[in-house]
């Protein structure tokens, strides 16, 4: 008898909060009525209702500066909600999140889409760049000085232009190691202008002076330690970009994150 008492309660209590409507006529019946159906509901039931009501609320806002008109997202919420149940707020935020997930997704297919271009454009330049020689890279400090004795970096390349164009700036990565060590003491981009170009065929010597201010200038390796040069980019005749690798480490990470998402994007 007992059990069946508690049977019936626990039924009574799933209908009243299943039939309760939203009543968004004012501010008081609208706080009233919320608090009413929410009395019905557990912990569970209430944090779904909730985020349900985030939902619906918040479904037409479209930019951050929506979000500053809060008097008018409350009214909003209030005509949506006027009138609904605890099932008929559950299903609306079930329809809204369908809405965002799909965005979601679509713009996540949209984005893995162009990291895969960026991705090929930068193996193929990867390819065109090999042809642009560093033929010799040392780094070191250069003392300067009389009476107040400094050290300048240096940055000493010998380069062969081995593409079919010339040359008019070149875009680096330099990176300072010892060969025991793991980590680097220092990896820094750097460019140069090149005066006059630089014509398929020809060789350079450069002995470039990055500011001593610099990471060049406060790096302190040791003697052991090796300088090795990556070409990143080249600009032609009227500046403008010929090739480039631009597909770098946040790049890759994005694209696996994306791909770990939505596994059905991967090529």
């Amino acid at each position: 008898m007992r059990f069946t008492n508690i049977l019936f309660a626990f039924m009574f209590l799933t209908i009243t909060s299943c039939s309760d409507k939203i009543d968004g006529a004012s501010d008081e019946s609208y706080k009233e009525s919320l608090e009413k159906l929410k009395s019905n509901l557990n912990d569970d039931e209430k944090a779904k209702f909730n985020d349900a009501l985030k939902k619906i609320a918040f479904s037409d806002i479209n930019s951050f500066s929506d979000l500053k008109n809060l008097e008018g997202i409350v009214e909003g919420a209030k005509v949506k909600l006027d009138g609904m149940t605890y099932v008929d707020v559950i299903n609306e935020g079930d329809r809204m999140q369908k809405i965002i997930d799909d965005k979601n997704k679509e713009q996540a297919k949209l984005e893995v889409k162009e990291l895969y271009a960026k991705m090929r454009s930068s193996q193929n330049d990867s390819i065109k760049l090999s042809s642009f020689k560093v033929e010799k890279s040392r780094f070191y400090k250069r003392k300067s000085g009389v009476y107040v004795i400094s050290y300048e970096p240096v940055i000493d390349l010998i380069v062969l232009n081995n593409t079919n164009q010339a040359i008019s700036r070149a875009y680096f990565t330099g990176t300072i190691k010892s060969p025991e060590r793991t980590v680097p003491w220092l990896v820094k981009e750097f460019n140069y202008k090149i005066a006059g170009g630089l014509e398929p065929g020809e060789k350079d010597n450069w002995k470039l002076a990055p500011n001593s201010y610099s990471d060049w200038g406060s790096v302190d390796s040791p003697k052991d330690a090796i300088f090795t040069v990556t070409v990143t980019k080249l600009d032609g005749v009227d500046g403008e970009e010929l090739f480039s690798i631009d597909f770098d480490e946040d790049d890759k990470e994005r694209l696996n994150e994306l791909i770990n998402d939505y596994p059905e994007f991967i090529e």
